[in-house]
């Protein structure tokens, strides 16, 4: 399995765990029990292919993290969202956004470059064009804000 394709699976699951409250490890497991995801292969080529241990580490640590550390990565998204209002933003571009900047903060085993770019392609399925540029926008700003610490356009630093 590829890491996009791991990614992909990782923002459906931590889509539905906080849509739905469901303790992150345990519908993880649930998830990837044989039966079930053998069953999910019916549902699309995404799962077509069963994860490697690596693949579902990497799953298991991203909707954990993206769970645990939700209203700092909501503040976030919030903070950088400049001219949307955040209930305009729709729940799966706000999935995408809460993965990569969940990657870039939590995960220094993955480069944020990747995070950022693997972002903005998912969403691509998902999203329309605008949304899209909206994602990469966001992004941007976010990895120079809180990661390069660059000074906002105002002069102000994003401390």
């Amino acid at each position: 399995m590829t890491r996009t394709a791991a990614r992909e699976i990782a923002i459906q699951l931590g889509f539905a765990v906080l849509a739905g409250d469901h303790d992150p490890r345990a519908a993880v497991e649930a998830f990837f029990e044989p039966e079930h995801y053998a069953a999910m292969a019916a549902e699309g080529e995404l799962y077509a292919e069963k994860p490697s241990a690596k693949d579902i580490d990497f799953i298991t640590r991203s909707v954990v993290g993206v769970t645990e550390h939700q209203r700092e990565l909501d503040g976030y998204i919030g903070q950088y969202a400049k001219g949307w209002r955040t209930e305009r933003i729709s729940r799966s571009a706000a999935a995408v956004l809460r993965q990569a900047m969940m990657e870039i903060l939590y995960m220094p085993d993955v480069p944020p470059a990747a995070a950022i770019d693997e972002a903005v392609e998912l969403a691509k399925g998902y999203e329309d064009s605008e949304v899209v540029a909206f994602i990469n926008g966001v992004l941007g700003g976010f990895y120079r804000g809180e990661v390069l610490r660059e000074p906002t356009p105002e002069g102000e630093t994003h401390e």
